[in-house]
């Protein structure tokens, strides 16, 4: 692949990760929230978010495509990069492939929770994604766990890569930025965690 051809789509990747694909997350996140105060809450939350003006050309221009393409580039990225040990710790190439294994699960998750949810109602199976149908997919043992695990992966990747992010875009520089930027991270990490794993249990 060409060198200028290679950088830009390595920038796009890492610009899309968090701009839209992060905001998005996070905000699926903390909508998924509002089930800690009932099922009433959440489907006033969901359903508010599902009738938005443009709600066709939102999901498809500001999450479908930036998504499928950070995903298969991303895929790319998963099964050609090597580990870097001369210009980062031991720990960073830890989080590097850790946020390739994160990447790859993270395809699989994104498209059965899509699956589960948006394709069934766009073929008629549910009227609306709300509190039942999700009560209903993580009732199963199994699902909880493999939705917890996803939502793991999720926060991870969000925060390992906004640390890349801030780096690839200049933002953190020296040393010390990057040392600051690690507990920043770390706590976007936590937070988003703790977010969306208590939702989680809201639902069972």
């Amino acid at each position: 692949m060409d060198n200028n051809r290679e950088f830009l789509m390595r920038r796009l990747h890492s610009l899309l990760g968090i701009i839209p694909i992060g905001l998005f997350l996070t905000q699926h996140l903390i909508v998924n929230h509002f089930a800690t105060q009932g099922e009433e809450a959440f489907n006033t939350a969901s359903h508010f978010m599902a009738n938005l003006p443009f709600v066709i050309f939102l999901e498809i221009f500001v999450i479908y495509l930036p998504l499928m393409y950070h995903a298969f580039y991303g895929l790319y990225i998963a099964f050609t990069a090597k580990n870097n040990p001369g210009h980062y710790s031991y720990m960073r190439n830890m989080l590097f492939v850790a946020q390739r294994y994160t990447g790859v699960f993270l395809v699989v998750f994104i498209a059965w929770h899509v699956f589960e949810t948006r394709f069934q109602v766009a073929i008629g199976n549910a009227a609306e994604a709300d509190f039942n149908m999700m009560e209903n997919i993580l009732s199963n043992p199994w699902m909880l766990a493999f939705y917890i695990v996803g939502v793991l992966s999720a926060t991870f990747h969000l925060s390992n890569g906004l640390w890349s992010f801030l780096v690839t875009w200049g933002i953190t520089q020296s040393a010390a930025a990057q040392k600051y930027s690690t507990y920043f991270t770390l706590l976007v990490f936590i937070v988003l965690s703790v977010i969306g794993i208590r939702a989680l249990f809201a639902f069972v």
